[in-house]
């Protein structure tokens, strides 16, 4: 009975979340994959570690960042409920360790796709081949996007671009958000990032809280 109803929710939140898959496909996947939930900041992969799976993000959001020696993180690109992480999946078809840490932002849901099944669905499902690709196109303009901004734009504007991007993933104008959270993401200070927020208030482009932030451009 277990087993029938886990198949069951799989295949319902794959039906929900990646509608572009074939029906053979969902079916497929509804059979091997595992359901995994992550509390708010739980850490989904660590550099150095070898994977089983990759994972299909169904819920809540996901940060992908990387880390240097003293701790310091780098925000690359977030992921939310429809996305999958193309470093994840390359590290698994290869059997590669990781080179990125990703964390949990909030209560999240992912599904586990086994590191066995990945020749058999990228050669037996179209669907899933392009979804492959287009995950892959999708991180790498994100990834070019944060290299245009920290090579070309001043602070101001990268905090701009950051905030549409998570109002984007979030479908909220209202972000839940702390400034060090920002400075952290963008690898600034919290006194950095407070003084553009400001005058970025003042301007009548966002509205500032208690750990919120309104967008309103």
């Amino acid at each position: 009975m277990g087993t029938t109803i886990q198949h069951s929710r799989v295949q319902q939140l794959l039906e929900a979340y990646f509608g572009q898959f074939e029906p053979e496909l969902i079916n497929k996947l509804a059979e091997h994959c595992i359901i995994r939930d992550f509390e708010a900041d739980q850490q989904l992969m660590r550099p150095g570690q070898y994977f089983k799976s990759t994972m299909l993000i169904v819920e809540g959001a996901v940060k992908i960042y990387r880390e240097d020696q003293d701790g310091n993180e780098f925000f690359m690109y977030q992921l939310g409920a429809g996305d999958a992480c193309a470093l994840s999946m390359i590290c698994a078809t290869r059997n590669e360790q990781s080179q990125i840490s990703a964390k949990a932002l909030e209560p999240s849901k992912a599904l586990l796709v086994p590191i066995a099944l990945m020749d058999e669905l990228m050669t037996g499902y179209k669907t899933w081949y392009y979804f492959v690709l287009e995950t892959y196109r999708s991180r790498f303009e994100e990834l070019l996007e944060v290299v245009d901004n920290i090579a070309f734009k001043s602070m101001d504007e990268r905090i701009e671009f950051y905030l549409k991007n998570q109002r984007k993933l979030s479908h909220s104008d209202e972000l839940a958000l702390t400034h060090q959270q920002i400075a952290t993401d963008m690898n600034s200070s919290r006194e950095v990032v407070s003084r553009l927020l400001k005058k970025m208030e003042q301007r009548g482009m966002v509205r500032l809280g208690r750990n919120t932030i309104t967008v309103l451009f």
